[in-house]
């Protein structure tokens, strides 16, 4: 596993950062666009910042006086290749549940056929 991966899964456990993230990914925006929505004040949107740029899932640059925050996603490409390897082990694991239960309806129906006779 990546070290940073464990990093970005915990960035994104908190739902305040995952909007962060949903937001930046229309754009760049200040630290003062990203804070608007919320109820919170400005330092603690800012540490929420702190934590996302930690896991490399966004960065500041430069304009003029204004610092804006934009969406990195390396880490997001990393995750998801993370999760996908593990996709199909869950696909193979439904695809024996949908084997068990349709051979279980097929002894059910026949057990009725059964009974009937």
């Amino acid at each position: 596993m990546r070290p940073n991966l464990d990093r970005v899964f915990s960035a994104l456990a908190d739902p305040t950062r995952r909007r962060i993230i949903a937001r930046l990914a229309r754009g760049e925006a200040t630290v003062m666009d990203l804070a608007a929505p919320f109820k919170m004040t400005q330092p603690s949107v800012s540490k929420h910042i702190k934590v996302l740029e930690r896991a490399g899932l966004i960065s500041r640059g430069r304009v003029a006086q204004t610092r804006p925050c934009r969406l990195e996603t390396a880490p997001l490409q990393g995750l998801a290749e993370w999760i996908e390897a593990y996709r199909h082990l869950w696909e193979d694991s439904f695809e024996r549940l949908d084997a068990h239960l349709k051979s279980t309806q097929a002894a059910k129906r026949k057990g009725r056929k059964d009974a009937r006779k």
